[in-house]
């Protein structure tokens, strides 16, 4: 298969945990040229534990790592920002933008705004009757999945929200647990609404009035014991939902009311299903339409709407452990239409 010239960054992390974060907005406007960057200190390379990265409305590449901070890549240099310099935490999960151009950083400890000089760290609202409301221009966070929170921003406030109980017991067959409604994933589909995947609970969707709760065991605990949650929710060319794994894919019915239609994803040959963990962590859907997923340590997925195709991705010998991936305007591993390089912001 021919891949297309799709400039694609994968993010790299050497370790057992996984939980991602993402969520990105495309920018509706374009803000005033920014000044000099003055903020952290100047480094060479990155760190090799990257968990995430965002490209923003003037083409600067912010990647955050697992602990050693957040960097900032202008095309020339390459700066390390921490807590030493007003981050709220040096564990980044999530990094968004406004249309005011202020760049919101994600980490387990909360939320911190940055305007360009310095950071300010949110304080969260708990809303007393966990008042849901859905804005074009809301950012939506998870901090980590911590406590079955979910916060919402409007542009003034941080709000602190939970997701409606379900059955899960008589559903799913799983006893509610502490984290059975963290969140994982959040994404936005085509029409706006706003999608949850949880650690245990399954999916839910947000139109702004009302929910509708995709409780499917393949969302939940396997009977291997595994639970993959649905970190990533992509939505596939022909409006289907695709909610962290590559067995089905959902279609909302026109009157939401009535629920959903399931349906087999892929056909899936007896070897794939054998050797591969069919979740993915992160997800995108390309400009042409194709989905790019990565799987913890099962390398790089394509589906072009009628095959899927995988590349292993390596460091040597070694399999690279992706965490999550990110298509650029311009364009950590990059994809150059033929393979998969390292990203070296310093050549």
């Amino acid at each position: 298969m021919k891949l297309n010239q799709i400039k694609i960054l994968l993010l790299v992390l050497i370790s057992s945990t996984v939980l991602s974060c993402k969520g990105q907005e495309k920018k509706e406007e374009k803000i005033s040229e920014t000044k000099s960057f003055e903020i952290g200190k100047t480094v060479l390379n990155l760190d090799d534990r990257i968990w995430v990265i965002f490209q923003d409305t003037q083409d600067n590449y912010w990647f955050g790592s697992n602990g050693k901070g957040l960097y900032h890549f202008n095309g020339k240099n390459l700066k390390l920002i921490t807590s030493e310099d007003g981050l709220i935490d040096d564990q980044i999960r999530g990094i968004q933008e406004d249309k005011k151009g202020n760049i919101f950083i994600e980490t387990p400890k909360g939320v911190s705004k940055f305007d360009g000089k310095s950071f300010t760290n949110l304080e969260v609202v708990i809303s007393p009757t966990n008042q849901w409301k859905l804005e074009s221009n809301d950012l939506w966070f998870n901090c980590n999945g911590n406590a079955n929170n979910v916060y919402r921003y409007d542009g003034k406030n941080l709000y602190q929200l939970k997701l409606p109980k379900q059955d899960i017991k008589n559903t799913l067959g799983i006893t509610e647990s502490e984290n059975s409604y963290a969140v994982f994933g959040i994404d936005k589909d085509k029409s706006g609404n706003v999608w949850f995947g949880t650690v245990l609970a399954g999916a839910f969707r947000f139109d702004g009035i009302s929910f509708l709760w995709i409780g499917e065991k393949e969302l939940s605990r396997l009977e291997s014991g595994q639970e993959p949650g649905v970190r990533s929710i992509l939505e596939d060319k022909n409006g289907h939902i695709w909610l962290s794994n590559f067995k089905s894919k959902y279609r909302v019915k026109l009157n939401p009311n009535l629920g959903y239609e399931k349906m087999k994803a892929v056909e899936l040959s007896d070897e794939i299903i054998k050797e591969k963990f069919l979740y993915f962590n992160s997800g995108l859907t390309a400009n042409n339409g194709d989905l790019w997923m990565t799987t913890y340590g099962g390398g790089v997925w394509n589906y072009d709407g009628k095959t899927l195709s995988n590349y292993e991705i390596t460091n040597g010998k070694e399999d690279v452990l992706l965490i999550s991936i990110f298509q650029d305007n311009d364009g950590a591993y990059k994809y150059n239409g033929e393979k998969f390089q390292r990203f070296e912001p310093n050549e």
